[in-house]
């Protein structure tokens, strides 16, 4: 009963999806001019998901087939089916995305509040379609392995499943991460610091890009990767209830369903009180407030009465509390008094003072976060052993889909801002979406937050599985086949993030050479009487976003295996010290990277809101510096080390044991 009420709330996810997707396409698309810069985005994104997608799944191919033949075709099966539910859930949400941009921009010609709405309910389809896919291709795993097949258990398939989100997440994160920052840092570089022109200006042949870029990168990209966190913490909860009875597991996804419940009414809570003008932070925050209480009624009764007693309950109620507590951590630290400091420092000492201040607050803003992780760790642990740090990881991500669509708005609203701009709109239009764009940035780094907090407590309950699948009582520090794991480990996310880093500093040069080669070559373009190329600069991305993302997605894959290869039985060892070195390593380096990003772009945002000098000036160009640092940062490199943890463990976790009786 519980799983099929599971199953229900996950569909019911998916309609309301549909309906808020219905309901946007109705409105107001706006003048023709609009309306032709919104088709080209959409073409463009859906053009590089396209070409990123068949080569992608080349990869998922062969990994099948490995799959297959060192476990099981049912598991390769299942692995699959994860690719599909992964990339359809971000290719639902960018698809509404691209079209709600728009409207969003036409709505903030009449006010900031229905502007909010139509960019909310975009994001809001993210949300839902994330969660919904989640858990009905997680209970689906499960009933069919259980239920109808009997030579794999539920273990297997539910992991090999998780994978298979996690292998597509890896893939669209660094692909799209590298596509849109390469646009971005080419499209501000010269347009903004040596042009002099605004940021959207339809004079620089990179803006199309730019925004093409925050739809494959921060909308698919993003839902795949929300996706991965979401199921790799079901699948966590799942894998260490089923050692104690199958009544846990039905537990687990019951309250997945419930957590889309609450989800569901905050949503509707928030496009209400963006109905009535209420100030867009406090409405997206009632709502995300709603939807955490309205979980933590039900998750209590629910616990008291199908476990008789409530520790299971404090380790989810333990989940949120950190959650929630992360994102309140990262909204000051993106904002504030943070951004005002990272602000002065560029009107005081230019580029060099605001990378270093950035960067002060980035490595700042670490602490807080691993100490507050590192408390839930061992609440959790008191109240129901592994299980109860794999509970409170689920837990954090219980209320996905109402965190998730505060996130997922602010690309639509960042369009919105571009889709003002390129039409000459007036002033006043662009100064709402600047507002929306502003707070967007703040959610996002709050949803990296809540992704990076429910990866270090997924990726420890994984690995504590790791520990028991290859029946070591526990992992010897003193093995110098440990401790080499480890320090090869803590390398792999600085290895990983430099490979990604360049990929996008290698195609923005290309990207900045165009641009300039435009404004220097297409005559009549400055003076606004020419077109740029914008096809020309979308084709610079797309190659070097392809080029250039299937190495570092590669690492996470074919890392645990080294191991093995290299010292045989000892090898287990090894690749524990090497899970546990990179999941240490990781999450900090991951908290910095998002958060420093977030802060020079928040400052930057500052400053051309009239501050320091505002646009044009000095400080207004050394932020943009800043600010181009910290892309790759918070949307490229930084995102995609919480997949890189998970992927390694959930790989060495399935193949771990295979791989040790193939050397006996």
């Amino acid at each position: 009963m519980e799983l099929w009420l599971a199953l229900g709330f996950g569909l019911l996810s998916v309609l309301v999806a549909v309906v808020l997707s219905v309901s946007i396409m109705r409105r107001d698309q706006g003048t023709e001019r609009m309306k032709k810069i919104s088709k080209a985005i959409q073409e463009g994104a859906l053009a590089f998901l396209l070409e990123e997608y068949k080569t992608m799944y080349l990869w998922v191919i062969i990994f099948a087939i490995i799959i297959a033949v060192l476990i099981s075709p049912y598991v390769a099966l299942f692995f699959v089916v994860g690719t599909v539910f992964s990339t359809l859930s971000g290719f639902f949400g960018m698809l509404v995305a691209t079209r709600a941009n728009v409207r969003t921009t036409q709505a903030a010609t009449k006010s900031i509040g229905d502007a909010l709405y139509i960019a909310f309910s975009g994001g809001s389809v993210m949300g839902l379609t994330v969660t919904g896919f989640g858990v009905i291709g997680s209970v689906l795993t499960y009933i069919i392995t259980s239920r109808f097949i009997g030579s794999v258990s539920p273990v297997t398939t539910v992991t090999g499943y998780s994978i298979g989100a996690s292998f597509v997440a890896l893939f669209a994160r660094v692909g799209g991460g590298i596509y849109t920052k390469a646009a971005d840092v080419g499209a501000d570089l010269v347009g903004k610091v040596e042009a002099g022109i605004p940021e959207d200006d339809p004079r620089n042949p990179a803006v199309i890009a730019d925004n093409v870029g925050d739809n494959v990168g921060d909308i698919a990209g993003m839902g795949a990767d929300l996706y991965e966190s979401y199921v790799g913490s079901i699948t966590a909860a799942v894998i260490l209830g089923l050692v104690a009875s199958e009544s846990i597991a039905q537990f687990i996804y019951l309250i997945a369903g419930l957590g889309i419940l609450s989800s569901i009414i905050g949503i509707l809570f928030s496009l209400v009180a963006s109905k009535l003008n209420v100030a867009p932070q406090k409405a997206l925050n009632s709502g995300s407030i709603v939807a955490n209480i309205v979980a933590v009624v039900i998750f209590f009764f629910v616990s008291r009465g199908m476990q008789n007693g409530i520790r299971y309950f404090g380790a989810l109620i333990v989940g949120l509390a950190v959650g929630l507590l992360i994102g309140f951590i990262t909204q000051y630290f993106t904002s504030a008094k943070p951004v005002e400091t990272v602000a002065k420092s560029s009107s005081e000492g230019g580029a060099a003072t605001t990378i270093l201040s950035g960067m002060s607050v980035g490595m700042e803003s670490t602490f807080v976060p691993i100490l507050i992780i590192a408390v839930g760790v061992i609440i959790s642990f008191k109240l129901s052993g592994l299980f109860g740090i794999a509970l409170a990881g689920f837990g954090m991500l219980s209320t996905l889909g109402i965190s998730l669509s505060v996130d997922a708005y602010g690309p639509i609203a960042d369009n919105a801002g571009g889709i003002a701009e390129m039409s000459h709109l007036p002033e006043d239009v662009r100064a709402r979406t600047d507002v929306l764009d502003s707070l967007g940035n703040t959610t996002a780094a709050m949803g990296k937050g809540f992704a990076i907090g429910s990866a270090a407590l997924t990726a420890l309950a994984l690995f504590s599985s790791y520990i028991q699948t290859m029946n070591m009582v526990e992992l010897n520090v003193m093995s110098p086949y440990t401790i080499s794991g480890m320090f090869i480990g803590s390398a792999l996310p600085f290895l990983f993030s430099a490979l990604a880093i360049s990929a996008v500093s290698t195609t923005a040069s290309y990207m900045v050479e165009e641009v300039r080669r435009q404004f220097r070559e297409i005559a009549g373009l400055m003076s606004g009487k020419a077109d740029p190329d914008y096809r020309r600069c979308i084709s610079i991305s797309t190659r070097g976003a392809l080029r250039n993302m299937v190495v570092p997605s590669l690492i996470a894959v074919v890392s645990p295996f080294v191991g093995f290869l290299f010292f045989g039985s000892a090898g287990k060892e090894f690749t524990g010290g090497l899970l546990a070195g990179a999941l240490l390593v990781g999450v900090v380096l991951a908290v910095y990277m998002a958060n420093a990003g977030a802060v020079w772009d928040n400052s930057k945002k500052y400053i051309e809101q009239g501050n320091f000098g505002g646009k044009g000036s000095e400080a207004h160009r050394a932020s943009v510096v800043g600010d181009t640092v910290g892309d790759p940062l918070k949307d490229t490199a930084g995102p995609s080390i919480n997949i890189l943890i998970k992927l390694m463990t959930t790989t060495a976790l399935l193949f771990g044991p295979h791989i040790i009786n193939l050397l006996k």
